[in-house]
């Protein structure tokens, strides 16, 4: 007999572990691929409500080849981000002379940093908070509602939090980069050769989770749209409505997962709902006949220089074939963080404020969409997960799928074993 698997949830992890199995998934929404949402504008100028794009490793770039969309990648080599400090952008000292002299944003030579953090290295536990990490390392990323002492650092420092040993310095760990079982794929080598940064798709990153559902559904998968579950139970009740399945992957937030859990698994549904989320709003702006200050792909806000702003990415420079035509300057503008306010007119006065003083642009944008992330990035304690990236998100579905088929993650042909827990619970985006 033949096993039942089910995914719950319609973002972009519950499409990729449906992509490794054969499953029905059951998603909440008409929407597939969660928070990877593309628009494309009345001058085919495309804006991402979501993530603007996906770094170059791992499952993702093996997913697109296995996909046949190879020929829809658009690519960014543009690496530089400007941290804001001060009331201005600086970019990140470079060469020789950035490392021996000091530098704005940095009152000292980035070499005495270098020099610490060989004689510094990552502590025994498997996980550190931020504030830690942070006394040794830059390169934080991610939103986060809890505070530096208590957030965990895997989240934001995925790459060199695992690259990093004890006897590894933790900036080596952020040189080494993230290759892995995937790097025999043509797209990562090309990738790797042409020091991409990040990647895209034509029609947008939607392309993504659209050709999925087409392959899932071309296998005979069911996608049950617009049925949300109502609860799980380890004991087969009979209803006309109920669908039973030998194995369940979660890819709903954690909050919403614990609420469907029955009397059997109380604790586990505690420590689910001890786990919040932020929200996160994105303001997608363009503009006619701007030109930005400075090149990069985008800059970092402090809270200490604007409470309100995350981050301003320039859409336009890192894929300047989506800007349509005529083609027009895209930023966007994110807001998060467990004190956002969720009033709309609010986030486009702040976008509008935050466009004018850091980047110039004065006039008001040809287009502006505003879309808000309710409750879309789960907050990670101390040794409770290990990225929040679409390119971890894809690799733990694929480690869930693989240890419901018993076999590695690159094999998938033994047959599953029934020393697999019930479900694989991974609650992410």
């Amino acid at each position: 007999m033949g096993w039942t698997m089910v995914v719950l949830g319609r973002r972009i992890s519950g499409l990729a572990a449906s992509y490794y199995l054969i499953w029905a998934p059951c998603p909440t929404s008409e929407c597939l691929g969660g928070w990877i949402r593309s628009v494309r504008g009345p001058d085919s100028v495309i804006f991402e409500l979501g993530p603007q794009g996906i770094w170059p490793v791992g499952s993702p770039g093996s997913l697109v080849s296995e996909l046949g969309l190879n020929s829809e990648v658009l690519p960014s080599r543009e690496v530089i981000q400007l941290p804001r400090t001060g009331g201005a952008l600086h970019a990140l000292p470079s060469g020789i002379r950035g490392l021996l002299c000091p530098s704005p944003p940095f009152s000292k030579p980035l070499f005495r940093a270098g020099l610490r953090d060989l004689t510094t290295p990552r502590g025994k536990d498997p996980d550190e908070t931020v504030h830690s990490l942070a006394q040794r390392g830059v390169s934080c990323h991610g939103v986060f509602e809890l505070t530096a002492v208590s957030s965990a650092s895997g989240p934001a420092f995925s790459v060199s939090s695992k690259l990093s040993k004890p006897i590894i310095p933790y900036n080596w760990g952020c040189c080494w980069g993230q290759g892995g079982a995937h790097s025999w794929v043509q797209l990562i080598r090309q990738a790797w050769a042409e020091c991409w940064c990040q990647w895209s798709l034509c029609g947008g990153l939607k392309t993504l989770p659209q050709a999925l559902k087409a392959h899932l559904t071309s296998r005979g998968v069911r996608v049950l749209q617009g049925q949300p579950v109502c609860g799980l139970s380890l004991q087969a009740e009979g209803q006309d409505s109920s669908l039973e399945a030998d194995h369940i992957i979660s890819a709903i937030s954690a909050s919403v997962l614990s609420k469907l859990l029955s009397a059997e698994a109380v604790p586990l549904a505690y420590a689910l709902s001890t786990i919040t989320a932020v929200t996160v709003a994105v303001v997608n702006r363009q503009y006619q006949g701007a030109h930005l200050p400075v090149r990069g792909v985008g800059h970092l806000v402090p809270s200490s220089e604007d409470p309100v702003i995350l981050e301003i990415e320039y859409d336009s420079v890192a894929f300047p074939e989506q800007n349509g035509s005529p083609p027009g300057l895209r930023v966007t503008v994110m807001r998060g963080g467990s004190w956002l306010q969720t009033l709309e007119e609010l986030f486009q006065q702040e976008a509008d404020k935050a466009a004018a003083t850091q980047l110039g642009l004065n006039e008001p944008p040809s287009h502006c969409l505003v879309h808000l992330h309710q409750k879309s990035i789960s907050q990670y304690t101390l040794a409770s997960y290990e990225g929040l990236a679409v390119n971890d998100c894809m690799k733990s579905r694929r480690q869930a799928a693989a240890c419901v088929l018993g076999t590695e993650p690159n094999s998938w042909s033994s047959a599953p074993t029934s020393s697999c827990p019930w479900w694989q619970g991974f609650c992410h985006p």
